[in-house]
């Protein structure tokens, strides 16, 4: 029997004798009788246990504490408290002791920067034991939406040798002694025989899958060496990248409208108990911002006319607007609260943006677009991939790249190739998002930042 269990069939289970095994959340003893906030984990909701001096260890029930692993057995009545039910205890049993230096012990609410500091335990937490709930529940219906429409999951490698973002930020895989290089590295006397990295997008080996099953799917770690201490980077972060064959931009974009709509809804139904903590407690209104983005038509607009919006507001911006620029934090938030809704920026400038695109006929841009959404900026970005083989070739050597290294992508586009599309999502920015929390390094278990890589 657990919690879950237990709410989930409380009229089946009142005036009965059940037996649970958790962890004492608080303890309040009195001369005669004690009070145990009582958890297992399975359920954001905890049970108020009360136990008498007529329990044969009484004055041992009274020295547990807080943190210890605990097996109560008893009967669920209604509660004249504060809880709906409790349980009348017939016994209590010690499992585990808990000392007085358990980081938890102290009264208030710790801090967030401090049970970073205590990653391990904060899932013991009422906020933390909610966002990984959540989290958990959010990769489930990620999973379902994809599996639902036949799509294929696809593990991408989490070594690569090839950058798929052309930023140079990666991790560096290798066996050679570091403290013995000097000066040029022959990668030849390497593991791989070539220099290997960790992957930073798993989306082009997807679109190998996407060429053969037309629909496939990417959910996995990824890892950036960017030196950033931002509220909105890590250094390992999970990206949950689609791939679709005979798919163009605007399809690409009915994907990604449909898929957000899907998880948010299935959040907000099969979380409601951690939504209200939430809304309550972290951002208030976030289940009226997520229901509203639910019920919204996402507005797609062209990056040019965005920057003409901006340019014609009557603010004064931090980071003017500029043609040809990409568009800072204060201009996704403006453009969103413009609209009142999620906005699809699309048609971005070619020289800000990745070798692989779809050029459009313009000359000038790619058949790329960013989701925006209100109080979270940019969430979803995605693109068509450039599908003929002499434009992508000519983009490649434009920007100095090697088309031997990438010969494989290359052929993709000889062998059967056609018109396909593609997006990335950030899941811990999509965790930001659902939970109203706003730093990455509380979306994620054990977060990964410059300086920081305990446990």
């Amino acid at each position: 029997m657990d919690l879950r269990e237990l709410f989930k069939n409380i009229d089946k289970y009142l005036d009965k004798e059940v037996t649970l095994e958790g962890w004492v959340r608080s303890h309040r003893d009195q001369k005669n009788f004690g009070f145990i906030d009582f958890s297992d984990g399975t359920d954001q909701e905890h049970l108020q246990v009360v136990y008498t001096d007529a329990l044969a260890n009484f004055n041992e029930i009274t020295k547990i504490s807080l943190g210890s692993a605990i097996k109560v057995v008893g009967t669920i009545v209604k509660s004249s408290g504060k809880q709906d039910y409790e349980m009348q205890a017939k016994e209590v049993v010690l499992l585990g002791d808990c000392p007085d230096d358990y980081p938890l012990q102290a009264k208030g609410r710790p801090t967030r920067e401090f049970l970073r500091e205590i990653a391990y335990l904060r899932p013991r937490t009422n906020l933390f034991q909610a966002v990984f709930r959540v989290r958990s529940v959010a990769a489930y219906a990620i999973h379902k939406y994809f599996q639902e429409r036949g799509y294929v999951y696809f593990h991408a490698p989490l070594i690569t040798a090839s950058d798929c973002e052309g930023a140079g930020e990666m991790f560096q895989v290798t066996t050679l002694p570091i403290d013995k290089i000097v000066g040029k590295v022959d990668y030849s006397k390497d593991f791989f025989g070539k220099m290997a990295n960790l992957t930073v997008s798993g989306q082009l080996e997807a679109e190998t899958f996407a060429l053969a099953y037309k629909k496939t799917y990417t959910f996995g770690p990824t890892f950036r060496a960017e030196n950033s201490n931002t509220k909105t980077h890590a250094s390992e972060f999970w990206m949950i990248e689609p791939e679709i064959a005979f798919c163009d931009l605007e399809e690409d974009m009915n994907i990604m409208e449909d898929m957000i709509k899907y998880i948010v809804k299935y959040v907000l139904e099969n979380c409601s108990k951690e939504m209200t903590l939430f809304d309550n407690f972290v951002e208030k209104g976030l289940i009226e911002k997520l229901t509203k983005l639910v019920n919204s038509n996402f507005v797609r607009i062209d990056h040019e006319e965005v920057i003409k919006i901006l340019k014609e507001a009557p603010i004064k911006w931090e980071f003017p607007p500029e043609y040809g620029e990409d568009i800072a934090k204060e201009h996704e938030k403006y453009i969103t609260e413009y609209f009142n809704g999620p906005v699809f920026i699309k048609n971005w400038p070619k020289d800000i943006k990745a070798f692989y695109m779809k050029q459009n006929p313009d000359g000038k841009t790619v058949a790329a677009v960013d989701l925006e959404v209100p109080g979270a900026g940019e969430l979803i970005g995605g693109s068509q991939r450039e599908e003929d083989y002499d434009k992508l070739v000519a983009r490649m050597k434009e920007l100095g790249m090697s088309t031997k290294d990438m010969e494989w992508y290359l052929n993709l586009r000889k062998f059967g190739g056609c018109v396909h599309s593609g997006f990335g999502m950030g899941f811990e920015r999509l965790i930001i998002y659902l939970t109203g929390i706003d730093n990455i390094r509380d979306a994620i278990p054990y977060p990964r930042t410059p300086g920081n890589c305990e446990y």
